[in-house]
């Protein structure tokens, strides 16, 4: 959009208003009739001051009060017929003046001349400035009704939505809170211990098992494994056709393997676990090369927790 100055501005808004006489009115028409910018800026001062007509409702006046201005300016009664004044007579044609001369009255035309655009220019001026003064007077008036008319708006708004039009009332805010349940800690699970040794012999190695994940450790208690060979552990259960790998022992003391957690837990807790030797890093071929050295079954050492009772209804 075109930038406009201050007074064209000011010739928006009081247009807007209605508060223009009639030449000004034409002028701003005018303008706005070539400039299509204008326009639009006479417009958005339109669509601002409609506030204030949706906030005042129309109103009519009493009768009576009609009545009063009849008779305040005196047409309550019968009105008498209208009767011009006669013609003031002619005064006579002055007298000719004597004839001056030539460089005289061209002096008088001088002065005359500057006389007359003197007075001309102090009343173009006296006339701008009285309209600037009365345009910004109008200018400040609009501006106080403006910033009244929005301070009622937000008192409204805040303590009496309802008496606002639909386009006008807040909309409602909407709070999601997010309520966190903290977690339930699960019940202590069984836990259950299998001992691998020889038939009569010292422990070599302690297998345990979680019961609920099926997660399980094995520690290292007194075996020793030969040079370029690996322990490897084997799940062995009349339900299964073959023994099964559960991976090679590491070096270490512990070993945690999660392979169980893909077996049936009927199977876990009544199979026998036993240890052989193979090559170093296990079987190539998923089969035990040796008989097993360690053998052992699962014993439950931590009974599950008890289901919790129900609420009563």
């Amino acid at each position: 959009m075109m930038a406009y100055s201050e007074d064209h501005i000011a010739l928006a808004a009081e247009y807007a208003l209605g508060t223009l006489d009639a030449d000004e009115r034409a002028q701003v028409e005018t303008m706005m009739s070539v400039d299509k910018d204008f326009m639009a800026l006479v417009q958005a001062w339109e669509y601002r001051l409609g506030v204030l007509n949706q906030m005042v409702g129309s109103v009519e006046p009493r009768p009576e009060v009609w009545d009063r201005i009849r008779s305040a300016a005196g047409l309550s009664g019968p009105q008498a017929p209208l009767v011009l004044p006669d013609a003031p007579p002619s005064p006579p044609p002055p007298a000719a003046p004597e004839a001056a001369a030539p460089g005289a009255a061209a002096d008088n035309a001088n002065v005359i001349r500057l006389s007359t655009q003197v007075l001309s220019t102090q009343a173009l001026s006296t006339q701008a400035l009285s309209s600037q003064v009365r345009r910004w007077r109008n200018v400040a008036t609009l501006t106080t009704a403006i910033a009244a008319a929005l301070v009622a708006m937000i008192a409204v708004g805040a303590y009496q939505p309802d008496w606002l039009p639909d386009g006008l009332r807040p909309k409602p805010r909407m709070q999601v809170v997010e309520v966190k349940t903290p977690p339930v800690p699960a019940p202590p699970s069984a836990q259950y211990v299998a001992v691998l040794q020889r038939e009569g012999g010292a422990p070599a190695f302690l297998l345990t098992v979680d019961g609920a994940t099926r997660k399980f450790t094995v520690r290292k208690v007194g075996a020793s494994a030969e040079p370029g060979k690996s322990f490897e552990l084997w799940l062995i259960s009349d339900r299964l056709p073959r023994p099964r790998s559960l991976g090679v022992i590491g070096g270490g003391d512990f070993s945690a393997l999660p392979v169980l957690a893909s077996y049936d837990p009927e199977i876990v807790n009544n199979a026998t676990y036993a240890v052989t030797v193979e090559q170093a890093g296990g079987s190539p071929d998923g089969n035990p090369h040796s008989a097993p050295v360690y053998a052992g079954k699962l014993v439950e050492t931590v009974p599950p927790a008890p289901p919790e009772p129900s609420p009563p209804r």
